[in-house]
């Protein structure tokens, strides 16, 4: 974690721009398992208060990523391996299919070009390497993708889903290299969809969580 608070989007309150990175830096592995955070601390690094930093780990607390450790903090909770795994099964199950019948049935030129400028916030956040950003840009897409698809459950089932995924590869600096030929796939998907190419965009969604699958290799001793 650097000092200082990042601006992902610049349209959330504080309390929620705090609750988004914080939720990112669990998803990407840069807080770390089994380590006891303090608000202060947080705050600290972040430039603000503890009470926003306070109330937005609560809320991750809500969504289990972290834990209460009374008197002292919070401590980032670590699914394991095999919860991982059936993390990435289900995603499959569900994403695949629903990318493939969005393409075919054809979703408004205008809907697509709304995400095509965060589909190159992505890439810009890569560029940068600031995984954070990119972690909380890319969970943004897909969601946004699959409201798309016009089933809320879905939507909700796959938030649901990436709250307890886990980038711990990133702290290799090879997989960060590998994350990067990843990151293209998100302006290709917009465009296999645009094209109602639904195996198209079907094997690149296929494609794409094999990538972040890959990144969970390697987990916290």
């Amino acid at each position: 974690m650097t000092a200082g608070l990042p601006s992902l989007r610049g349209r959330r309150s504080l309390r929620e721009e705090i609750t988004e990175l914080l939720r990112a830096a669990v998803m990407a592995g840069e807080l770390e398992p089994g380590v006891t955070y303090s608000a202060p601390s947080l705050a600290e690094q972040f430039g603000v208060s503890a009470t926003p930093v306070r109330e937005a780990m609560l809320d991750l607390e809500k969504e289990g990523l972290v834990e209460i450790v009374r008197n002292k903090g919070f401590r980032v909770t670590s699914p394991s391996p095999e919860e991982l795994d059936d993390v990435t099964e289900l995603r499959a199950l569900v994403e695949v299919p629903t990318i493939r019948t969005l393409a075919e049935r054809g979703v408004p030129a205008a809907a697509l070009e709304r995400l095509r400028p965060l589909a190159a916030e992505i890439e810009a956040a890569a560029g940068r390497r600031d995984f954070i950003a990119h972690v909380a840009l890319d969970l943004e897409f897909h969601l946004a993708l699959l409201e798309l698809a016009g089933n809320p459950r879905i939507v909700e089932l796959v938030r649901s889903l990436r709250m307890h995924s886990r980038l711990y590869g990133l702290r290799d600096e090879s997989h960060r290299d590998a994350l990067f030929a990843s990151w293209h796939e998100h302006a290709e998907l917009l465009d296999r969809i645009e094209a109602r190419d639904g195996p198209g965009a079907e094997a690149v969604m296929r494609s794409h969580l094999g990538h972040v699958r890959g990144l969970w290799a390697e987990l916290p001793a």
